[in-house]
């Protein structure tokens, strides 16, 4: 049964909606509006009926105070008056009122607005509700989107966007690029249900050294990132990287994963290394290759790394600490990758390798166009480029050499290759491209074609 507040100074009125109303609803009598206030203060009702003219307090005034109660802000007033005038009725509607009645009442007619207002309340709180339903269901489906399944981590696209509106209102931090070692031995070794535990585990342990603000992605596979709000220091930045990585290890080793497997991690911090995502993710990912390089399970700040290869121009060095530094540089399981200029004397250098030991050796050459009615920055296209690089880089054999020709192309040489096996290790270069680049303004194509002592070759 509904409940009807009745506020009126009238003890003959109070008796008249008592007596109409009693059958049908619960009526609760007040005379006065402070005492109307202090039962919705301890209570509620489906409807108030409000008389306007009341000593102390009249009905406009009491209106207002309800209106500032929660939860009875949205209860329905009916307001009770003798005036029955245009000017009345316009300020009755102007002051939240869905209706009004007209003294002295007409029981029947009293009775039917009361139950019309009453249906259309309920009417509305039921499109209110599914509304406020539908508004939780969009909001569920678009984080869920924007969710990295496995592990509940925030997926890329949505570490963008946030990222990029941190860094666009000035907010300073840094991006850390995180990458598990030999994680494949994992997956080859115990099953890719351990490959998935670990993974999570991984991710709990992002959660555990991040803070309030900071944002936590699994970019894919084994990469992660974690984009750490308000850095202040290299010191800070230092140690946070550090005990993820000494965590981890110690979660694997009571594991009894005897993989070898560990963390290693890039960092660029803005702005000094850029003001927006893509610019420090390519940063980070450059001081991560870094630490790949140079023995994993460790950290490296890309500013560290232009600060060694500025002071490097000034070096001089003997042929052991060369010999020595080479080996130790040159510690990846990926392809070997030169930079253009260098790439042509090894080219070279195969050919005449090939004149004299007759090896099958296959050119790849990727090339990354716009897709139709869409042009790319050149932010774009080098994201994009990077990611190739990276998809040339985990696919080949330490013995196959890629370097960048273009800021579209990149070369691949594979050694003891036919063109049979060239076009599968390209069509596994391109599918890993197409999960590590997620964008829709750039696609990719290849040409292959076999490499001859002569260099003749169409």
């Amino acid at each position: 049964m509904k409940t009807i507040l009745v506020v009126d100074d009238d003890n003959m009125n109070l008796a008249t909606m008592k007596r109409v109303l009693g059958k049908e609803y619960k009526v609760v009598l007040v005379k006065k509006g402070v005492q109307a206030i202090s039962y919705l203060e301890n209570g509620t009702c489906d409807m108030i009926l409000l008389d306007i003219n009341m000593p102390e307090m009249d009905g406009f005034e009491v209106m207002k105070r309800i209106r500032t109660m929660e939860p009875c802000s949205n209860i329905p007033v009916i307001f009770l008056t003798g005036d029955n005038d245009s000017e009345m009725e316009s300020r009755c509607f102007k002051e939240g009122a869905i209706d009004f009645i007209a003294k002295p009442f007409v029981p029947a007619a009293m009775l039917s607005r009361i139950g019309r207002a009453l249906e259309l309340e309920d009417l509305r709180r039921s499109l209110a509700d599914r509304l406020e339903q539908k508004i939780r269901e969009v909001s569920d489906i678009k984080s869920k989107s924007s969710q990295d399944v496995l592990t509940g981590l925030w997926n890329r696209s949505y570490t963008e966007e946030a990222v990029n509106k941190m860094l666009e209102s000035g907010v300073p931090g840094a991006l850390l690029m995180m990458d598990m070692d030999n994680f494949k031995l994992i997956n080859d070794n115990y099953g890719h249900i351990a490959g998935d535990k670990t993974l999570r585990m991984f991710a709990d342990t992002m959660r555990d050294f991040a803070l309030d603000g900071d944002i936590l992605c699994r970019i894919g596979g084994d990469e992660f990132i974690l984009f750490v709000r308000d850095a202040t220091s290299k010191e800070e930045l230092s140690r946070r990287a550090n005990d993820m990585i000494q965590d981890m290890c110690r979660k694997i080793e009571e594991n009894n994963y005897e993989t070898n497997t560990s963390v290693s991690i890039g960092i660029a911090k803005a702005p000094e290394d850029g003001v927006e995502f893509s610019k420090l993710y390519n940063a980070a990912d450059k001081a991560l290759y870094y630490v790949k390089q140079n023995g994993k399970k460790s950290y490296h700040f890309f500013s560290d790394k232009m600060e060694e290869e500025s002071k490097r121009r000034e070096r001089t060095v003997d042929l052991k600490y060369l010999k020595n530094l080479m080996r130790r540089a040159d510690t990846g399981t990926g392809s070997y990758h030169l930079e253009f200029d260098s790439f042509h004397h090894v080219y070279n250098f195969i050919s005449r390798f090939i004149d004299r030991s007759k090896r099958d050796v296959q050119i790849l050459l990727f090339t990354l166009y716009e897709n139709e009615n869409m042009q790319p920055d050149a932010t774009e296209t080098e994201y994009a480029m990077d990611m190739l690089e990276k998809s040339i880089y985990t696919s080949l054999r330490r013995s196959d050499i890629s370097t960048r020709y273009s800021s579209r192309q990149i070369i691949v040489i594979l050694m003891d290759a036919s063109s049979v096996n060239g076009d599968m290790v390209a069509n596994r270069i391109i599918s890993n491209f197409r999960i590590l680049y997620t964008g829709k303004k750039v696609t990719i194509g290849y040409g292959i074609a076999e490499m001859d002592s002569n260099l003749d070759y169409e």
